[in-house]
This record gives C-alpha cells, structure tokens and sequence, in this order.
C-alpha cells in the first residue's frame, strides 16, 4: 500500500472516533457536565438569560425536552399506509425544534436574518424572545418551566385558549420538564 494512502487510511479512521460535531453532551441528566462539555452552551445560556431573564435551568429544561440537545434533531416522518413516505410530522428542527414560520417571525422580529436552529446560541435566543412574548401574551412567569413548556408547544393562542388542558399526555411531559428544571437548578448552584 502507498505511502499517502496509508496515512490517509489513519486519518479517516482518527476523525471517525472523534464523536461528531452534532452528537449530543453525555450525561444529559446532569447540567454541570452539560455545559462543561460545551462551554459554548453556557455562553449561549447565559447571554439568553441576561438578554431575556429567562433563567438558564428553564431554557436547558425545555431543550432537553424537545432535542435532547441534538443540534439536528427532526420529527419524524408521517407514512400512508404505514409504508409510503409522506414527509414529516411538522417543520420543527434543531436545538429548538422551532417550526419554520415561528422560526422565521423570530428572525424578522430580532433582525437576525442568518440565524440557525442548528446554532446553540441562536437557538437560545429563540427560546427567550418566545418565552418573554409568553409572558406578555399570557402572563406566564420566566421562571414557571412547566407553564412556558405549555405555552411553547401549544403556542401563545393554543395556551391562552387552553387546549393543552384536555391533553394528559402534554401535562405530564409540562411536569417532567419542571422537574428537570428544577433538578438542573440544583446542580447549577453547586457547579459555578
């Protein structure tokens, strides 16, 4: 074997064990080791937070939630016939899992035209901007996870309309994400 294939062969193999640049933190129950994996993340938390005063352990809260912190995350696709591709369940996607139109009013509201959902940091800021309209729409304290998870998944009129109040499954997961919350704010007092 050639000498450059050989050292190319070594290379591929290095940047296959390297873990991807989309892989999630491990650990994701614990915020200490989150956001000393990805210092970026605590940035980006941070700057939301100052920005917004949506608390730090309510935006990790809600992420984990709806990505698990996969800066590509998707929905999954629908099927006709249970075989035939038909697209996917909505446009949600990335950290945020912003749907396509809200993500754009984000954009044209912020003036932040280049911002991704693939970018932590824009993702972030998405999540305050649409958090404080929560609060100024209907009243929902920054530091309530459980209601601002609500509003966030049902949408300022589907929360005001309260349709999430006939949904057992989406009350559960709204406290699932309080505890997380909650249990992220423990850990955040003891690792700064």
């Amino acid at each position: 074997m050639s000498r450059p294939l050989s050292a190319l062969i070594i290379v591929l193999l290095l940047a296959s064990c390297g873990g991807g640049y989309k892989a999630p933190p491990r650990n994701l129950d614990n915020a200490c080791s989150i956001l000393a994996q990805r210092p970026k993340y605590k940035r980006a938390f941070r700057a939301t937070q100052r920005k917004w005063g949506v608390p730090v352990h309510v935006q990790m809260a809600v992420i984990y939630q709806e990505s698990k912190f996969r800066s590509d995350a998707r929905t999954p696709h629908r099927y006709a016939l249970g075989v035939i591709p038909m697209g996917r369940v909505s446009s949600a996607y990335g950290y945020s899992q912003a749907l396509d139109g809200t993500w754009d009013e984000y954009k044209e509201a912020v003036g932040r035209r280049r911002a991704k959902r693939d970018d932590m940091r824009d993702a972030a800021d998405f999540m305050g901007w649409y958090m404080t309209r929560s609060y100024e729409r209907n009243g929902i304290a920054l530091t309530d996870a459980r209601n601002q998870y609500l509003a966030y998944h049902e949408g300022h009129t589907g929360y005001s309309r309260g349709s999430h109040r006939s949904k057992s499954w989406l009350l559960r997961v709204a406290s699932q994400v309080e505890q997380r919350a909650n249990t992220y704010s423990a850990q955040l007092r003891g690792c700064d």
